[in-house]
């Protein structure tokens, strides 16, 4: 890994256009701050993908429009659903401590297989109201999150090393979150097994999903209904013209969870739900 620190792009104004423009395109707003944190995020994405394997992008513009763009329409499209308010996320939460993973105000994210912190990471930035627990099994993905949370000065957000199956379990992450993402990392079947356990009653799982999406959310019934969840209209994502559609499916943790879920690391994708 190099040494040197990632450039400050607050001078700069080209190297971000690509996220200025996808912004603009979702009405929000970049303050200088916002970008220069935006613009270092990004050098530490291109420099530490040969070592990390974060991505396959590795052109600076498609990452702001697929990974920065793409996670930014998922916050819009929460906010404009409700499923996220400035006051707080919607929906009861059954007792606990309310607000962030440290009892304080905020709205508690979880962001599951969080790889170079895609969707969750581009959202904080944005909205510092979101209390973000980043959850990644990968010893170098993880040291990476860790290293960018420092650079941009978000030591509010906590990094987990753990497998999905494993953070569920754990007294510390179970039931404690209102809202849970999750980008690629499994299909429906199995992503709602790894989610619900971590959300509090009335929490949900927020999951970007493309051609496949009303298949998947059919085939993931049986586990919607094990894992206590109810399945709710799915969200369109504001993508730029030209990108396949994709749409995020909503499912709410709405009842009882059961003690036995999720089942031990590797069983959820090796027998899905069904």
């Amino acid at each position: 890994m190099s040494s040197e620190p990632a450039p400050d792009v607050r001078d700069d104004p080209d190297v971000l256009a690509s996220l200025d423009a996808e912004a603009s395109r979702l009405g929000l707003v970049l303050d200088a701050d916002v970008r220069a944190r935006f613009g270092q995020y990004l050098a530490l994405v291109l420099e530490w993908t040969p070592w990390a394997g974060l991505t396959s992008v590795t052109d600076a513009a498609e990452v702001q429009r697929r990974h920065f763009g793409e996670s930014l329409a998922l916050l819009a499209a929460l906010r404009g659903a409700g499923v996220l308010h400035d006051d707080g996320p919607a929906g009861g939460s059954e007792a606990g401590p309310a607000g962030g993973f440290d009892g304080g105000p905020g709205i508690a994210v979880v962001d599951i297989g969080a790889g170079a912190g895609f969707p969750a990471l581009p959202m904080r930035l944005l909205d510092d109201s979101l209390a973000v627990t980043l959850v990644e099994s990968n010893a170098k993905r993880c040291r990476f999150l860790e290293h960018t949370c420092e650079s941009l000065g978000l030591g509010d957000v906590r990094v987990v090393q753990a497998r999905a199956e494993e953070a569920g379990r754990d007294e510390t992450l179970r039931a404690s979150f209102d809202v849970a993402v999750a980008r690629a990392v499994a299909p429906m079947p199995v992503l709602v097994e790894y989610a619900l356990p971590l959300l509090r009653r009335g929490g949900v799982l927020a999951a970007p999903k493309g051609s496949r999406a009303e298949a998947e959310l059919v085939e993931a019934a049986v586990a919607i209904a094990a894992l206590g969840g109810t399945a709710e209209p799915s969200l369109p994502l504001s993508l730029p013209a030209g990108a396949p559609r994709q749409q995020v499916l909503i499912v709410r943790r709405s009842g009882e969870l059961a003690d036995r879920y999720p089942r031990r690391p590797g069983i959820p994708a090796k027998r899905p739900l069904s």
